[in-house]
């Protein structure tokens, strides 16, 4: 019997392939990446790379939410960034939202995402006990 669920909102975009937006197994939850769709119109928000990163972690945090948890309930999170010079901006970001002790990252840089998104994140929450 497998204790795997399926973690699906309405207030973070839906998933463009065949995945789920998150899976939860025992207390951990797998977040999949969010790029900086709009939930309602399925369309990447702006073409300015701070409000596309302030809708990742947006969408992101809507999914935590969903599985009983917060955004201070991430212990890994991984950026994916089509221009590393953004390194900077996106830090900033992450700081309206996060605050300490701060989720292990990695932050890679990468030829081109989804919909033509500058930045993804995906994390992995703890939940519970």
């Amino acid at each position: 019997m497998s204790n795997k669920a399926v973690i699906n909102t309405e207030k973070a975009p839906a998933a463009i392939g065949p995945y789920s937006q998150a899976i939860k197994a025992g207390n951990t939850v797998y977040l999949s990446g969010q790029i900086p769709l709009n939930p309602e119109t399925m369309e990447i928000i702006s073409d300015d790379f701070e409000a596309q990163a302030r809708q990742v972690f947006t969408n992101l945090q809507a999914v935590c939410e969903e599985a009983a948890g917060t955004l201070g309930d991430i212990v890994k999170l991984n950026l994916y960034l089509v221009d590393l010079d953004n390194f900077a901006i996106v830090n900033k970001v992450m700081e309206e939202f996060f605050s300490s002790p701060f989720p292990a990252r990695a932050a890679v840089g990468v030829k081109a995402l989804p919909k033509g998104s500058q930045v993804e994140a995906e994390a992995v929450m703890i939940i519970g006990d």
